[in-house]
């Protein structure tokens, strides 16, 4: 069976061992798709799970942030300041 997919441009030539091919070929049969969708299902699955950015980029980020010296109030204060404003909203 050949599906056309007219955005599909690459070749990504894999090798499995047998017993994991034939594990994926039984995962496909199950959901009615060839080999070659449902490995190009599970890699845009994999695709969406990782990061957008970078770890190190996030890093760089907070360290730039925490590098300012920026007047803050007392923690304390601040968490019963936002827990009074938090139970005001819900008694409105």
């Amino acid at each position: 069976m050949s599906i056309y997919t007219p955005d599909v441009t690459h070749r990504l030539p894999v090798l499995l061992p047998d017993a994991e091919y034939r594990e994926i070929q039984r995962m496909a049969r199950a959901r009615q798709r060839t080999v070659a969708q449902w490995v190009r299902q599970a890699l845009g699955n994999a695709r969406r799970g990782e990061p957008v950015r970078q770890v190190e980029k996030k890093l760089g980020a907070i360290r730039l942030a925490a590098a300012h010296s920026h007047p803050s109030g007392d923690i304390e204060q601040m968490l019963a300041e936002i827990e009074r404003g938090s139970l005001q909203d819900t008694n409105s």
